[in-house]
């Protein structure tokens, strides 16, 4: 069995963090948080999201506020999306490693019905052996939907052999939960200063996320 890659989609292959921003400042002006600043934003991002709600209102939302919040959030991430396009140089690295024979995957916390699609438009679909979102509730954590990932790629993927790449804690967090390695990296939503204590390689590239990631399934 050769080594097969979990990609991360928001913030990882797809460099939308402008839209996220966009998005972001819209629904916090719901509930009169004042706009941030791209570094403002990542230094403060958390998951899962509604404790970084938590975070900037100094209280939880109630169940009502969360889901204005998060409708509000995706009308305008919709709206931004056009402008968004892959992280560069994510075309070859894909090509690259299906080129060597290995496999690779996506699992986002996007919502499926919306990735699906996404992932299409880009011609990136032929890559993949899965391309799954969000199937569940909003704002959760991403440990769940990789275990049913993983079990929906079957037993011809070794978890021995395989890594997730993302820009989130959270990332980690979820393949540490399904016995799974992890490289993070820095150019989506946390800054770096938030991803070296997790204790996973961190890295500034994809093409050194790769390199790291095939060095951690040998």
């Amino acid at each position: 069995m050769r080594t097969h890659i979990v990609w991360d989609w928001n913030g990882t292959l797809l460099s939308d963090m402008p839209a996220v921003l966009g998005a972001s400042n819209a629904a916090f002006e719901m509930v009169g948080i004042g706009p941030m600043t791209l570094d403002e934003y990542r230094a403060q991002y958390e998951i899962p999201i509604p404790k970084f709600y938590e975070r900037l209102l100094g209280r939880m939302p109630s169940r009502a506020e969360w889901l204005a919040l998060d409708d509000a959030f995706h009308v305008k991430y919709l709206e931004l999306f056009p402008s968004c396009g892959l992280t560069p140089g994510v075309e070859e690295l894909l090509s690259g490693w299906a080129a060597g024979g290995r496999s690779q995957s996506v699992l986002s916390m996007y919502e499926h019905e919306k990735l699906v699609p996404a992932v299409d438009a880009f011609g990136l679909t032929g890559h993949f052996l899965r391309v799954d979102g969000r199937r569940g509730e909003p704002g959760g954590r991403k440990a769940a939907e990789l275990a049913v990932h993983l079990e929906a790629l079957g037993p011809g993927i070794d978890r021995a052999r395989t890594v997730l790449i993302g820009d989130a804690a959270d990332d980690a967090v979820a393949a540490l939960s399904q016995g799974i390695k992890s490289v993070l990296w820095t150019g989506g939503s946390h800054t770096r200063e938030k991803l070296v204590h997790v204790g996973v390689p961190v890295v500034d590239s994809l093409v050194e996320a790769v390199a790291v990631a095939e060095e951690l399934s040998r």
